[in-house]
């Protein structure tokens, strides 16, 4: 279960660590908006229509987001928010001279005025305690986990804490966690659940990602994976020319055409789902969301 991608992540991909863990988010949406990252809008749009068919099927609705950071998935799809509006937050200059304790108690109000009626209820997860607690500081969080399943097994509080989590959700980690992780979070929740069901997994993937392991993983779990044929997302402007051109020679090793996609600069993400078998043979993936009218953002 060794990670093929961490070479890559070390050598060859632009590097955010410094940005990943810091006391608040600030430095974060700064590194990550300047190049336009998108992936957490995309889950945004996407995510609440994959919610509303666990709950349909009769599975739980709460959400656990691996790779949670700063809560960022938790702020988009449990308040009326987009990604653009929390990038012009944080770099607002209003916010820029705060200690953390006070752009935390700002946003406390500003997250709580914007909560959705009935949000979904999201645990987070991320090797980043730091943001993670910010998260949890902010309300972004109902509970929140600074562990790191790459390296060690979860914790009882965590196994105690995903008995309701009907949806898995990782938007920019993929690569950056593997099977250990999956394996670990999977058999957490369905032991939690009192069904005994792994429950459904969403990821949004960059291209070069070879998902076959992870869906031989969730296969053993009695999960049907399905990637999304309909379109991809773009993830994030690549940092230099020299990012572009190891991604387009990973990509032609793999036979993937990068013409309209990588060619144009960006990192393009797939949307993979994995679901029971009997709830992924009602409709494809690509049924599911062509039925939505979100594929054509």
């Amino acid at each position: 279960m060794s990670n093929p991608y961490a070479q890559h992540n070390a050598q060859n991909k632009a590097n955010f660590d410094h940005v990943y863990d810091l006391p608040d988010p600030r430095g974060y949406f700064e590194a990550l908006g300047s190049l336009d990252y998108l992936a957490p809008e995309h889950a945004r749009r996407l995510f609440p229509v994959l919610l509303q068919e666990v709950r349909a099927e009769g599975g739980p609705d709460g959400v656990l987001d691996l790779c949670c950071s700063y809560g960022v998935n938790g702020a988009l799809l449990g308040h009326d928010l987009t990604l653009d509006d929390l990038y012009a937050r944080y770099a607002s200059p209003e916010l820029a001279d705060l200690s953390t304790e006070e752009l935390l108690a700002a946003d406390r109000p500003f997250y709580a005025g914007r909560r959705h009626p009935s949000p979904p209820e999201i645990v987070g997860a991320d090797s980043a305690a730091n943001a993670v607690r910010y998260a949890l500081g902010a309300g972004l969080l109902e509970e929140g986990f600074g562990e790191n399943f790459e390296t060690t097994d979860p914790s009882e509080a965590f196994r105690e804490a995903v008995g309701d989590v009907g949806l898995v959700t990782v938007t920019g980690g993929v690569g950056y966690v593997w099977e250990r992780t999956f394996d670990h979070v999977l058999k957490a929740v369905a032991e939690a659940r009192p069904d005994g069901r792994a429950p459904w997994v969403a990821t949004l993937p960059a291209r070069l990602v070879d998902y076959e392991p992870l869906s031989d993983l969730f296969s053993g779990y009695g999960l049907v994976t399905q990637k999304l044929s309909a379109r991809t997302f773009p993830q994030r402007r690549f940092t230099d020319a020299a990012e572009r051109d190891h991604v387009l020679r990973q990509l032609a090793g793999m036979g993937l055409d990068p013409a309209g996609k990588e060619e144009e600069g960006w990192y393009h993400a797939d949307l993979y789902l994995s679901q029971p078998a009997g709830e992924a043979s009602k409709a494809s993936v690509d049924e599911l969301f062509g039925a939505s009218g979100l594929l054509d953002y």
